[in-house]
């Protein structure tokens, strides 16, 4: 009987915001969202200002640069 071996790593690789939510892609392969209604700076943004933004910590978190922003995984990962 063979198992499965997952290793779970939950630092963000990936970044997208759509007009409706936050999505992170998780190292190990998991994707997280969250609405954008729950963080006003980043919902208020222009698309450009979305658009620019840079891993914090080797991926535990984001920030944007322009609306002053920073958004933890552990955030999006303790409300799901």
């Amino acid at each position: 009987m063979s198992t499965l071996a997952v290793k779970i790593d939950s630092h963000a690789v990936d970044v997208q915001v759509d007009s409706n939510a936050l999505h992170f892609v998780l190292a190990d392969g998991r994707e997280v969202s969250a609405p954008l209604e729950w963080f006003p700076r980043l919902r208020d943004a222009t698309d450009e200002q979305r658009k620019k933004w840079r891993f914090i910590g080797k991926g535990i978190g984001v920030h944007w640069p322009d609306i002053d922003e920073d958004i933890a995984v552990s955030t999006l990962m303790r409300n799901q």
